[in-house]
């Protein structure tokens, strides 16, 4: 058997370094030392973080004792929020030097130099398909914008005071720069584009911003605006080293250097510098390559685990689109105090201020509500009303038992429940465009909910066992009859027994099993008044029985509003509709009492495949437990799946909860002035 390589220590002697919390996942080759300077002798090599003073202290200490030096940096696809704010999800490790001191060599030079096979080309040029496609960029907490601006601009880009990137270029270069662009490009208008850390008010910047603001030609972008929402409409980009200059190559924009950043000096931009002799004129995708591929490490915020640069893009790309669903501020109306936390994550992106429930809602801030309880105090609110539901794949365990959600739906324009109006789930339904990949991963996805065995709740069960015979076996779900999926989605019947008493007079020869609705079972819901008696109209009552194991042998399912009957039909199992459930009126399911108006707004026939995308992929809002941060069904199904073993982000503290009240307070105070 061969032996393992012992990995080498890894002294970390910065105390900020130590606490970066993604380090060990990024440097998982090493053995991290946390240490002063007498664990120089147990290392092998020591790190420095960029050029900090702790970085020059690595240094010094590393040639004392004639040890290599491993440079680390924040990657080009850092994180969603700001390095003040989030540690880094990507890493550079240089062992000659760093990618911004063009004064000496650096690995990510020599790896630039590199020529490319046809392999590595093609995943360059997707590399750059995918970065303009997902719209991210080193930092991604920018809400998705199509800001005004003119049809001519150029932009100018700033950059934070001391970065050690800029060599000691200082307020009079940029000065210089800003008038090159003004000369140069006499009929655009310039755009002075701020550094985000700057506008968080975390560093300064090179301009005096209140000086500029006279200049008729120059207007400042004050606002965070992503760069994937300016650079598609720049003419071209002026930047000292700044990587908003590599982000313009990548979305094909003509850049100007006045420093030496690590893109210049290969015939991609035009530099006022000369470059180094170590670089010489390259391709793009050599450059998006090495920068991407091989210089940079990155970790699945999911998984805690090293992944490919592909997988952390597309997880950006995922954060930014979801964060820029809601209004950027918005009042929360009618959500109990365990949800208050749980509205943070999946209205990440917006200011949210909790509405006490004996105030009014303010007419001047777009409302969300949970579900339909607060309608007539939002009937005639001049914004759109977001209403909020437990998504389709939920938890392992009961809402009313407080079991964290994974999905959420947010409906601009009703609730999925609510037949009597139209909702954002039924207008995918009747007008989505389904494409082949979005169909197959619905496939796919469907038939790992259906193996898993997965269902809303998860709970386990007992197995049941079909009695023998030829009669057909119907399976009628219960409800909670005070549940607003009764009172909006259903017709004439409108009880439990009502819907009984319709199955066994239309199947007079079935075995008909009830299973009562599992809230009820715990106790946590009421049973409808009339509900004692269902075991005069059916065969069995099921109450400990498994529902997904009984999917598997039943004939048929019969549901009023039953989410249960959706399940079924991912199962390609019969069901039979007596109220009018989302899934109903599509020429899936056998409707017997849909209204002519839902009839009317449900015209369309769909695939099984089309109602499991609108209803599973383009529908829901999916949170992680693990990183309370968006995620896509599949991975919510693999939670789901894995409940008990997968960490999760722990519960809030009765500190924290009493912080976040008195922020919300505080926050509705501001929103309304």
């Amino acid at each position: 058997m061969d032996e393992v390589s012992p990995r080498t220590r890894l002294l970390v002697l910065s105390k900020g370094a130590q606490r970066v919390s993604t380090l060990p996942a990024l440097l998982s080759d090493h053995e991290l030392v946390h240490g002063g300077a007498r664990a120089v002798n147990g290392a092998d090599c020591l790190l420095a973080w960029g050029r900090k003073p702790s970085a020059f202290k690595a240094m010094s200490l590393a040639t004392d004792a004639e040890l290599p030096v491993l440079t680390v940096e924040d990657g080009f696809l850092r994180s969603v929020g700001l390095g003040a704010d989030e540690p880094p999800l990507s890493l550079v490790v240089d062992d000659l030097g760093i990618y911004f001191d063009a004064g000496q060599p650096s690995r990510l030079e020599v790896l630039i130099n590199q020529p490319l096979d046809q392999e590595q080309t093609a995943r360059a040029v997707a590399l750059q398909q995918l970065w303009q496609g997902e719209r991210v960029s080193k930092y991604n907490a920018a809400r998705i914008l199509s800001p005004e601006l003119p049809d001519d601009c150029v932009l100018v880009a700033d950059q934070t005071l001391g970065d050690a990137s800029l060599q000691g270029a200082g307020p009079l270069a940029f000065a210089e720069m800003l008038e090159a662009a003004l000369a140069e490009y006499p009929q655009s208008t310039v755009l002075l584009k701020v550094h985000p850390d700057v506008l968080a008010g975390h560093k300064q910047g090179h301009f005096d911003l209140a000086r500029l603001s006279g200049r008729p030609r120059i207007r400042l972008l004050a606002e965070d605006i992503h760069p994937a929402d300016l650079l598609p409409r720049l003419r071209a980009v002026y930047v000292m080293t700044s990587q908003l200059g590599f982000d313009a190559l990548m979305w094909n924009v003509p850049v100007h250097t006045w420093g030496m950043p690590f893109y210049a000096g290969w015939g991609l931009t035009r530099d006022r510098l000369p470059a180094p002799f170590r670089r010489r004129p390259v391709s793009l995708p050599q450059l998006v390559h090495a920068c991407l591929v091989r210089y940079s490490r990155y970790i699945d915020p999911q998984t805690g685990e090293r992944c490919e640069v592909e997988t952390l893009l597309r997880w950006l790309g995922l954060q930014r689109r979801h964060r820029s669903v809601l209004p950027e501020r918005v009042q929360v109306l009618g959500f109990s105090r365990w949800k208050e936390p749980l509205a943070a994550h999946f209205f990440n992106g917006s200011e949210i201020a909790f509405v006490p429930p004996q105030e009014a809602a303010d007419p001047a801030l777009p409302v969300v509500a949970w579900g339909c309880k607060h309608d007539d105090e939002v009937s005639a609110h001049p914004h759109p009303v977001h209403r909020v539901e437990d998504g389709f794949l939920r938890s392992v365990g009961l809402g009313a038992g407080k079991a964290r959600p994974l999905s959420w739906v947010i409906d601009d324009m009703g609730i999925y429940y609510d037949a009597t109006r139209p909702s954002r789930l039924e207008h995918l339904l009747a007008n989505h465009e389904f494409d082949e990949a979005l169909l197959a991963r619905a496939q796919a996805l469907r038939e790992a909910i259906c193996h898993l065995g997965v269902t809303k709740y998860n709970l386990s069960g007992e197995r049941w066992r079909r009695p023998d015979g030829k009669r057909p076996v119907i399976l009628v779900t219960g409800q909670v009859e005070a549940d607003a999926s009764i009172r909006y989605g259903a017709n004439r019947i409108r009880s439990n027994l009502a819907l009984l008493k319709a199955v066994r007079e239309r199947n007079p020869q079935a075995w008909v099993l009830y299973k009562p609705h599992p809230e009820v079972l715990a106790g946590t819901r009421a049973r409808g008044d009339d509900e004692a008696q269902v075991a005069h109209w059916c065969d069995e009552v099921l109450e400990r029985a498994s529902f997904g194991q009984l999917l598997e042998q039943v004939d048929e399912v019969h549901v009023l509003t039953s989410q249960s009957g959706f399940e079924a039909l991912m199962r390609n199992v019969p069901v039979t509709t007596y109220g009018q459930p989302f899934y109903a009126g599509w020429g899936l399911t056998r409707d017997l009492d849909l209204t002519e108006d839902v009839r009317h707004r449900r015209q369309r026939r769909l695939s099984l495949d089309e109602l499991v995308a609108a209803t599973l992929l383009l529908y829901p809002t999916y949170v992680s437990r693990i990183t309370n941060r968006f995620t896509t069904a599949e991975q919510a199904l693999h939670e789901l799946q894995n409940w008990h073993s997968l960490p999760e982000q722990g519960r809030e503290s009765k500190w924290q909860e009493a912080i976040r009240r008195l922020s919300s307070f505080l926050g509705m105070a501001l929103l309304r002035n």
